[in-house]
């Protein structure tokens, strides 16, 4: 089974102690690929420095709204200028992660929604996917995408939204980031989405160190896990596990433009 991870922070203090086991045991798992996303100025440096030490990781940039109070104007355009001296390099994927969280009350939605504009602005400029974070914020983001429009697309990580606005995602050329939150049985309305996706819509995702999934409760989440998270997600939705794994990988190859 082959598998792409198309979410992880394996840069996080989380892995120090044994992330070159981790990377081992993942590619012995069949996780070919794996996604580390920058949320910060200060740890880009850090992700790119650990990705070009490894072929099978690959870098994506981007200011999280969760870091809200930590983002500087000069960081937006910092991240243009990384973006744009790293263009063309195979290792950078994306721009991202970034996005809306109103979950977080205290977070300023304005500013936010600024945040996420100039960054949408970043990846139509340089043509890269957008890797998006979207916490009880859909309407918002998808009027953003229309406006902007950003070509080569992008996932939602994490999706957690209804069917409709699963179409309206698929209809801007965005796959679904799915992982470990789906295989908690308590996740009644995803997991009834779930079976209404079609393959041709889905990726797969840890979101390493967190988001374990049910199996791994309460333990640091890990690109170990995804075949298992794999078989979880495919008894949900109603498939073959291998099915599932080809197209999530075949997704994650189109997205990122990827040869095999």
């Amino acid at each position: 089974m082959r598998l792409v991870d198309t979410h992880t922070h394996l840069d996080f203090a989380d892995f120090d102690a044994d992330r070159d086991e981790v990377l081992a045991q993942a590619r012995q798992a069949g996780v070919e690929r794996m996604v580390v996303l920058g949320v910060y100025q200060a740890n880009w440096q850090r992700v790119w420095a650990l990705v070009k030490r490894e072929p099978q990781l690959y870098a994506a940039f981007g200011l999280h709204p969760v870091y809200l109070e930590q983002h500087r104007a000069e960081h937006v355009r910092e991240l243009g200028d990384w973006l744009s001296r790293l263009r063309g390099d195979r290792q950078l994927c994306a721009v991202g992660e970034f996005g809306l969280d109103y979950y977080v009350a205290e977070l300023g939605r304005e500013r936010q929604q600024a945040l996420f504009e100039a960054q949408l602005q970043l990846a139509v400029d340089v043509e890269l996917p957008a890797l998006l974070h979207v916490r009880r914020s859909h309407a918002d983001v998808i009027a953003r995408l229309k406006r902007y429009k950003p070509a080569r697309g992008g996932i939602i990580h994490a999706f957690a939204g209804s069917f409709e606005e699963a179409r309206e995602y698929q209809k801007l050329g965005f796959k679904l980031g799915l992982g470990g939150a789906a295989t908690w049985p308590q996740a009644l309305r995803l997991r009834k989405v779930l079976p209404r996706l079609g393959l041709e819509s889905v990726v797969l995702e840890t979101d390493a160190p967190d988001m374990a999934p049910v199996m791994h409760a309460g333990v640091r989440n890990s690109p170990v896990h995804l075949p298992q998270i794999a078989q979880a997600l495919a008894g949900v939705m109603g498939v073959e596990v291998e099915a599932l794994a080809q197209a999530s990988t075949r997704n994650a190859y189109e997205v990122f433009g990827w040869s095999c």
